[in-house]
């Protein structure tokens, strides 16, 4: 029995599905759309009902799977029975049927992606790229951290036998803040290295008081406003914690600065506040700030260099994470060999004869 042809009998919308795109319809017409949108749902519903439960080859699960993904994320059943296209945008969002592990990103609030992102680590003194990473779009930057970073994030005990912590100090490493998070310090302090790596500032209202002006001592578990009001830090299974000052703000001179809330200023503090108050502290140092303006500019100029050609760094020229990834690896490795020929570094390749 041909199974493909068994299975076209469950599709009830008068189209072969052989043809790639969109299909046809008069899209300007929310009527049409939406009847569309109901016909194909049904279609898919109709296909994985009668494949729930058989046993498929690894290339039909895949494209099962993937249908069962886009139909499950983006669809929603009306009151009148109707499927329609869900409002909003699903978490982890799979974008692409023909590229299903691409994500939506965003840069900024205002300018997003489709795709993937790429990452370098950069020697500061050669400007050699030492390691590279691909992550979907939607993926936090400070996952790549321990990738780009493997040969560095040793225990400290353990890079000390082994020589490799700099004789006249710590060794160093530059980041943004896109990488400092508390579990990126956290891990290069345990390896014995000086994080030059930008947190971010505690978020406020316009014109409020942040909460750098509150003194948090997650020791003595209590938090103290700037007008010398303390409350008992109540702390969450997490590790994380929250003062709320309820009365206290009600006649309060700082007010109109600190809270709009009817039950008073809270703040939240994070699980490892301490380590992430300490480098924001750092940071606001003069020399901290000249050390790290003095290395900023050798990543972004890499950047620049990887960014020339429109494929290979702004835009992807294969499918998937893993071919994207070596596509970006070969691209770095281009760029290295570039800056070595302006460091002056020549390569001789021996001919042994067999």
């Amino acid at each position: 029995m041909d199974v493909a042809k068994a299975l076209r009998t469950l599709l009830k919308r008068d189209d072969s599905y052989e043809k790639a795109g969109k299909p046809t319809c008069a899209w300007d017409d929310k009527e049409a759309r939406e009847e569309l949108v109901d016909a194909l749902t049904r279609d898919a519903f109709a296909l994985l009902l009668k494949l729930d439960g058989e046993t498929l080859t690894p290339e039909v699960t895949k494209a099962v799977t993937l249908l069962a993904t886009v139909v499950g994320q983006d669809i929603e059943a009306g009151a009148d029975g109707v499927f329609r296209i869900l409002r909003g945008v699903a978490k982890d969002r799979v974008i692409s049927t023909v590229d299903p592990e691409a994500r939506h990103g965003h840069k900024t609030e205002a300018h997003s992606f489709d795709g993937y992102k790429a990452h370098i680590a950069v020697d500061a003194e050669s400007e050699i790229i030492t390691a590279t990473d691909v992550t979907a779009g939607n993926a936090g930057d400070a996952d790549s951290a321990e990738v780009l970073l493997a040969d560095m994030l040793k225990p400290a005990d353990v890079a000390v036998q082994t020589g490799e912590n700099d004789p006249e100090g710590k060794p160093e490493v530059y980041g943004d803040a896109s990488y400092g998070t508390a579990d990126v310090l956290e891990k290069l302090e345990g390896a014995g290295i000086e994080p030059y790596v930008k947190v971010q500032p505690p978020s406020a209202r316009k014109g409020m008081l942040s909460q750098d002006v509150f003194q948090i001592d997650t020791e003595r578990g209590e938090v103290m406003c700037p007008v010398g009001v303390r409350v008992s830090l109540r702390m969450q299974k997490d590790g994380s914690g929250q003062a709320q000052f309820r009365e206290a703000c009600a006649q309060c001179p700082l007010k109109a600065q600190c809270t709009t809330s009817k039950t008073g200023r809270a703040i939240n503090v994070h699980a490892k506040h301490d380590i992430i108050n300490k480098h924001r502290k750092h940071q606001r140092r003069d020399e901290w700030k000249k050390t790290y303006r003095a290395q900023r500019p050798k990543v972004e100029r890499k950047i620049a260099h990887l960014m020339r050609r429109r494929h290979g760094g702004r835009r992807a020229r294969v499918r998937g994470r893993d071919r994207v990834k070596q596509d970006f690896t070969m691209l770095a490795a281009s760029v290295n060999l570039a800056r070595l020929a302006a460091l002056g570094v020549h390569i001789v390749i021996h001919r042994v004869a067999a």
